[in-house]
């Protein structure tokens, strides 16, 4: 069975950073998707970032060029890199992924079918 689990949330100010990491187990894919979501207060989920096992990568227009998404294959671990935060960047976030063997790179979270339970990301001055 997949377990995701997030650390690396917390508070920041406004210009700061935080790396998320995701520690994925019970799986043994070779062809997958893995991701960030966010979810605010009174708004849908997003899709933040997301990469493929062909090492593709996918970004929101709301954080590219100041997100990175990556992976440590050998410690089955994905992070998403987040600089230059602002206050818009206040979410729940969550790691996702889908293992069915397709390596979809997409932002829509109805394809992925594993989830983490979230990290809580605030930033404000």
């Amino acid at each position: 069975q997949v377990h995701m689990e997030e650390s690396g949330g917390g508070s920041v100010q406004p210009g700061g950073s935080l790396r998320l990491a995701c520690k994925v187990t019970g799986y043994s894919w070779s062809v997958y998707s893995m991701g960030w979501f966010r979810q605010a207060p009174g708004k849908k989920r997003e899709g933040v970032a997301v990469l493929n096992s062909d090492g593709n990568t996918e970004y929101a227009e709301s954080v590219k060029g100041r997100f990175t998404i990556s992976e440590d294959k050998a410690k089955n671990t994905l992070y998403l890199q987040m600089d230059s935060l602002t206050p818009e960047d206040t979410a729940m976030y969550y790691c996702a992924a889908d293992g069915r063997g397709i390596g979809y790179l997409t932002l829509a979270d109805f394809v992925f079918n594993d989830w983490g339970q979230g990290t809580q990301v605030t930033v404000s001055s």
